[in-house]
């Protein structure tokens, strides 16, 4: 499923209610959510922020916040959460982009990774080393620096398309390699880092494996061109998690979660989500952990099952 089809379906899903205890609301003063306020039955130990800092997404909450996105912003702070991701923050609006960044600004959140996509990402493009790919890549990371701050962003998703099978595996390399020093180059200044995902989504996508990206970030050598670590992809395309993760930790600088099977909150699947999660605490990782799954019970249940499983499984110290 591509991240267009995953916005869209990430909240079907069919189930039963559960039950949760009280929120309390833990805005700063004037923030506090009417939405919220309304809704004192979701979530557990609302308000106690993580051990680790999790990012949900837009529609996530929306059953308990309502469609608009700030709504649902000032819903994640109530339940603890601390970050949020926007794939496609890109293609917002210059003014819902500020209303965004303002939001976070107040309540003291982070913003996760949105997607740099010039439309080439989920097709044959930086692979065959045309100048027409290289340039829209170039010409989107220039816009995508002036979009991350309005939201005081710091990592940007970077999907180099899919192979040209035309040509050799080496040559197809290099013409990545030669665009992500293009890229690392507008973002270094910055202090902003595009973070290469790894995807199992078809096997038509150049980067499918973590040593692959391992290899092509060291070959671009750049502080601002690292590996988003996926962690439902890289249980489906190669698994050994701890082990890989280990192995290329020096390149990883960003995390997403999903269980698999199913692409669903931890709890749902066979991934040992609380042991990953100490293991990360442990070797010290700071980042935003983006919550990249959907939910697996509908509604308002599913949404309380959401923040539960999170609490069950960051409950590792």
């Amino acid at each position: 499923m591509n991240r267009i089809d995953f916005l869209k379906h990430s909240l079907i899903a069919t189930g039963t209610v559960l039950a949760a205890p009280a929120l309390a609301g833990t805005h700063p003063a004037g923030l506090v959510s009417q939405d919220a306020l309304r809704n004192q039955d979701a979530g557990t130990a609302a308000g106690k922020t993580f051990n680790m800092d999790y990012a949900p997404h837009e529609g996530m909450f929306a059953g308990h916040a309502g469609k608009n996105f700030l709504d649902q912003i000032r819903f994640m702070y109530d339940q603890g959460f601390r970050s949020i991701e926007d794939n496609g923050y890109l293609g917002r609006a210059k003014d819902e982009q500020e209303k965004i960044g303002n939001l976070l600004a107040k309540l003291g959140m982070r913003m996760g990774v949105f997607v740099v996509d010039g439309g080439d990402n989920w097709k044959t493009s930086l692979t065959t080393g045309k100048k027409e790919f290289k340039d829209k890549f170039i010409a989107t990371c220039k816009n995508s620096v002036e979009a991350a701050k309005r939201c005081n962003a710091k990592w940007l998703t970077v999907v180099p398309g899919f192979y040209e099978r035309k040509l050799p595996y080496g040559l197809q390399m290099a013409n990545v390699v030669d665009a992500m020093r293009a890229g690392a180059e507008i973002f270094e200044p910055h202090g902003l880092i595009m973070v290469l995902e790894t995807l199992s989504d078809t096997p038509e996508l150049f980067l499918q494996q973590t040593h692959e990206t391992y290899s092509l970030c060291k070959a671009v050598n750049s502080p601002s061109c690292k590996i988003l670590y996926d962690i439902y992809h890289m249980q489906k395309t190669e698994g050994n998690l701890m082990v890989n993760i280990d192995r290329c930790w020096d390149e990883i600088a960003y995390i997403q979660i999903g269980d698999n099977p199913g692409r669903k909150e931890p709890t749902t699947g066979e991934i040992n989500y609380k042991n990953l999660f100490k293991h990360l605490y442990e070797k010290g990782y700071k980042g935003v952990m983006g919550m990249e799954h959907g939910n697996s019970l509908a509604g308002k249940a599913g949404e309380l099952r959401v923040i539960q499983a999170y609490r069950e499984e960051d409950s590792f110290m």
